[in-house]
């Protein structure tokens, strides 16, 4: 079995959701390898081997250096088929999803998503999902001779596992209609205190607290 796990990368560092996967990737067993697509961002590889890869394809190329997904979808299919890859892990976000579908479509492979969990079981792949209000959990699994999963936002903590990857680069090759869409801008709103994703605690707060002078109320409880 070889496992892949799409790394995302942003401001010269890869994510945390990305690195949580990898690890768990890892506890599966066989051969897990990352996947970091972009431009200029070979640099970033080799730390992906502290938390569970032995190895790390590198694609660099003008086409990916804007966050699209079809070009990566072109690079992940080229790449599943040369190195035999028969599992390929995504955690959320905007481009991982999109790209995941893509991928499921390029490949007629399995996607599961919303996962939560995954182990190996008889010698299978069972995937945990919540399911009716995240009151219940569910096991999935595949058919396909590909498997794809996508993983909820924060299923998994990165835990440091291990040294410095190989890395070892490929050239992608791109459709004609995957390089027709372009990037106009990207905007991200900054805020204050800690992110969603990276909180073990939420407290919401609505009109109970009476108005926007009582929200502190709220700030403190939290």
């Amino acid at each position: 079995m070889t496992v892949a796990v799409f790394l995302e990368d942003h401001e010269g560092e890869l994510q945390k959701g990305s690195l949580g996967v990898l690890g768990k990737a890892a506890s599966l067993g066989g051969d897990v390898v990352g996947v970091l697509l972009g431009s200029d961002v070979k640099s970033l590889a080799s730390g992906a081997g502290r938390f569970g890869a032995q190895k790390v394809y590198v694609g660099e190329a003008p086409e990916l250096e804007a966050a699209l997904p079809q070009p990566r979808v072109d690079a992940l299919a080229q790449l599943v088929r040369d190195q035999g890859i028969d599992t390929v892990l995504f955690a959320a976000s905007v481009l991982a999803s999109d790209t995941a579908a893509g991928l499921a479509a390029r490949l007629d492979a399995g996607l599961n998503w919303d996962l939560v969990d995954i182990a190996s079981q008889d010698g299978s792949l069972v995937g945990t999902r919540p399911a009716l209000e995240d009151s219940v959990y569910a096991d999935v699994g595949w058919t396909s001779d590909v498997k794809l999963a996508l993983f909820r936002p924060g299923a998994f903590d990165p835990v440091e596992s291990g040294g410095e990857a190989e890395v070892e680069e490929f050239t992608p090759s791109f459709e004609a209609f995957s390089t027709q869409a372009t990037m106009v801008e990207q905007a991200h709103e900054e805020s204050e205190g800690p992110s969603i994703e990276d909180a073990n605690v939420i407290v919401a707060g609505g009109r109970g607290v009476g108005g926007p002078e009582s929200f502190s109320l709220v700030e403190d409880l939290a």
